[in-house]
């Protein structure tokens, strides 16, 4: 024990040690470029935004997608996928509450139909740098095209009202009806059928029902090099993953400016001589108006050409280059001869403008615009 303590008294307290200020940190300003420098090398630099919508179609420029097989963990890696309905969720509002112009490219494949793809493909425009047409439908309008022939209420007739289907009750779709939770909304059916370019500005077109999966990998790569800066950025315009010629140049088939008498369907004929031209065997082959890049793969197993790719550089109106075409191998001249010869061509329409007709100088039948049926 202390003295004080063994004698009773009181111990006394000893002062506590005064803690002195703490020195003040004076950042220098090289110190503190260096730190910020270091910090954003090692952040990742943010990957350029992708979306990919399809309208009205069938969900096979998807599936083209899809098929570039190991290339799409390449696009994976490229891009940050911010919208793909047909593989992942997602929310419209998610795109409606992005800047304008943050998404890098998009690719719209179908046509425009419903108020709904309408307002959507708006939507996109705003949002993206760079939209492309992506597929026949949105390029040409393509096989939905070939409804423009009729009015909305021959079509839902067609749909609705046939002998093979199932309707006892006559019901039609309608555009609103009231629940107890607030009133639904279908899409409203438009009168026409649009293409993509008919909407909104396109920038670019990747052709093809559907493009060939290894066009749309270098369509895809291009853009993603010019984004990089290691490759020159495609003039806005411009076709992707597809040539300038037709698809005779690339058809291995031989031509002798053959005249035909008659046009036959493929079923018509036990087979086709496998090195001349489909045309010139009579078969409506649509290879002289159809854009190359598919590398002819139908007429290399006697299937004529269908056009799926478009229109070849430079034509104005793809099923105008075709009749000038197969006019020019047709052997007659009186009008009865013209006429026998034409009778082998059951669907003119449908031949001349399978994939083109919502895109082409006619667009639409009388019908759909002046007898609308509604």
């Amino acid at each position: 024990m202390s003295p004080t303590a063994r004698d009773g008294a009181s111990p006394v307290t000893k002062p506590k040690p005064v803690a002195k200020p703490a020195a003040k940190l004076v950042a220098k300003p090289k110190l503190v470029a260096k730190a910020a420098a270091a910090a954003t090398a090692t952040k990742p630099a943010a990957k350029p935004k992708l979306a990919i919508f399809g309208a009205a179609s069938c969900g096979g420029c998807d599936v083209a997608i899809i098929n570039i097989h190991e290339h799409i963990v390449d696009v994976a890696n490229a891009f940050d996928i911010v919208l793909w309905p047909t593989v992942m969720d997602g929310k419209y509002s998610d795109i409606e509450a992005m800047a304008d112009g943050e998404i890098t490219i998009t690719l719209v494949s179908g046509s425009m139909r419903t108020d709904e793809t309408i307002h959507l493909a708006k939507l996109l425009r705003r949002k993206s740098q760079f939209v492309v047409s992506f597929g026949s439908c949105a390029g040409e309008g393509c096989i939905p095209g070939l409804a423009n022939l009729s009015s909305r209420g021959q079509i839902l007739d067609t749909a609705f009202s046939t002998p093979s289907t199932d309707n006892p009750d006559g019901l039609r779709p309608i555009w609103e009806y009231e629940v107890p939770e607030g009133v639904l909304h279908l899409p409203a059916f438009e009168p026409i059928l649009r293409t993509l370019d008919q909407v909104v500005d396109v920038d670019y077109t990747i052709p093809g029902c559907p493009p060939e999966s290894n066009q749309i990998w270098a369509a895809l790569e291009a853009v993603v090099k010019a984004l990089s800066g290691t490759g020159p950025l495609p003039p806005k315009g411009s076709i992707l993953g597809a040539g300038v010629s037709t698809v005779c140049d690339e058809c291995a088939r031989k031509r002798d400016v053959k005249k035909i008498d008659k046009f036959v369907r493929i079923q018509q004929v036990a087979g086709f001589d496998p090195e001349i031209c489909l045309l010139e065997q009579g078969l409506p082959c649509n290879g002289p108006a159809t854009r190359n890049g598919c590398g002819a793969l139908c007429p290399a197993v006697s299937a004529p050409c269908i056009g799926c790719y478009g229109a070849a550089e430079g034509v104005v109106d793809y099923g105008a280059r075709l009749m000038s075409a197969f006019a020019s191998v047709v052997e007659a001249t009186k009008p009865e001869e013209i006429d026998k010869v034409l009778d082998g061509i059951p669907d003119p329409v449908g031949q001349f403008y399978r994939f083109s007709l919502a895109g082409s100088l006619l667009r639409s039948g009388r019908s759909a615009w002046q007898n609308d049926g509604e």
